[in-house]
């Protein structure tokens, strides 16, 4: 099976907030599936449903380094419960904004709630790159871009830099 596309900005997608899944059944676990294959392919770190084009509130990660076993992670339905006062700065890219990087300030620790493959409720507590990476996917489920934390002239370049390039693709 061919890896999904990742829908890539200015795709008006990407600024959807995502639905409530109301049941881990067959078809979210698909979903899952194809995620993990679309991340790995591209390669990245973490990707949200939507950019692949479904609309659900469904996270996979997977910090583990290169020459690391794979540690794949599944937030269903993640919600922050808690986040520290203390921040992190942390260069951040996105598989829907390639190859931009750009340092973003973000709390330094939060607290999550979601269910596991199985349906599960969880709670986990998240410092360093994790927290960062939940809180970059988390942001996507609600239509928010890492660009959203810049300021507004370095959004506005990245916006129209990546608007031209979608016209000259389109023909």
């Amino acid at each position: 099976m061919a890896p999904r596309d990742i829908i890539v900005l200015p795709d008006k997608k990407l600024r959807l907030v995502s639905e409530t899944v109301t049941k881990v059944d067959s078809g979210i676990l698909k979903l899952v599936e194809e995620m993990f294959q679309a991340m790995y392919e591209a390669p990245g770190i973490g990707l949200a449903a939507i950019q692949i084009g479904e609309p659900r509130r469904v996270v996979t990660l997977d910090l583990a380094g290169k020459d690391e076993p794979k540690a794949p992670q599944v937030f269903i339905n993640p919600e922050i419960v808690w986040s520290s006062e203390e921040t992190n700065v942390h260069e951040e890219g996105c598989l829907s904004i390639p190859d931009y990087y750009e340092e973003v300030t973000r709390p330094a620790e939060v607290k999550v709630k979601f269910l596991d493959q199985e349906g599960k409720p969880q709670e986990g507590h998240a410092s360093g790159i994790l927290a960062t990476c939940l809180q970059h996917e988390i942001d996507h489920l609600n239509g928010v871009l890492f660009i959203d934390h810049l300021s507004k002239l370095k959004r506005d370049r990245v916006l129209k830099k990546y608007t031209k390039v979608a016209k000259r693709a389109a023909g």
